[in-house]
């Protein structure tokens, strides 16, 4: 009789795992400590060995999901740094997006404390202030963040099209064009056109927000 593959042993790391892929499957509200144990194969009783509750293992989830995002270095071009990372962190966010609505409880892990001193050592060796810095990173985030909660939330087929929900809405109400007038007029002349979707939107408003940093970058050095 062949012998069955040894079970990995269950250990905070691996309680950490699973419960992300649990979360990416039936997102964080689905997830519960007994649920947790249950897919690794112990009790629930058990589980609190490994992780001292819910709070530890949603702020090692949030640290697996920094873990991915791209990490600038310092000495890297700012500008081309925190493109990689914004278009990484919404990339990492479609797969999780659970983690768009969590913040940690207790307290970061290496990962993301890592990632965000890393993202401030790119822009202060770039001759951003410290103050110049904190702008750029909360302008940064909450774009990103936002953009991708969005796209969480909207009815987007994988290629990010949202025409056929649009569709659905304007057959729905045959007094569109007069009761909505302007939506009316975005469907037919923006949104119902070939090769329209919303993820396209997302480089517009990146490229904007760089722009602006920019600017503001190079005025504080002008005036420093």
């Amino acid at each position: 009789m062949a012998q069955s593959e040894p079970r990995e042993p269950v250990s905070r790391q691996r309680a950490i795992r699973v419960a992300v892929a649990l979360a990416d499957v039936g997102g964080i509200e689905s997830l519960s400590m007994r649920k947790l144990a249950a897919a690794l194969g112990i009790e629930a009783m058990s589980l609190y060995y490994h992780v001292t509750g819910k709070d530890d293992i949603l702020d090692g989830m949030l640290d697996v999901v920094y873990s991915e995002f791209a990490t600038p270095r310092a000495g890297d071009d700012w500008r081309t740094a925190m493109r990689a990372r914004a278009e990484s962190t919404r990339s990492v966010l479609a797969r999780h997006p659970w983690a768009i609505s969590i913040k940690a409880r207790t307290s970061p892990g290496s990962a993301t404390l890592g990632h965000l001193d890393a993202v401030i050592g790119c822009l202060t060796a770039a001759g951003f202030s410290m103050p110049m810095t904190g702008h750029a990173m909360s302008i940064l985030d909450s774009y990103v963040q936002g953009f991708a909660q969005q796209e969480a939330t909207l009815p987007l087929d994988p290629s990010g099209d949202i025409g056929a929900a649009t569709e659905d809405i304007m057959a729905q109400q045959t007094m569109m064009a007069e009761a909505f007038p302007n939506l009316a007029a975005m469907a037919v002349s923006l949104i119902l056109q070939p090769g329209y979707a919303y993820g396209n939107e997302f480089e517009f408003g990146l490229d904007l927000v760089l722009d602006g940093l920019e600017a503001a970058h190079s005025a504080e050095r002008a005036g420093g």
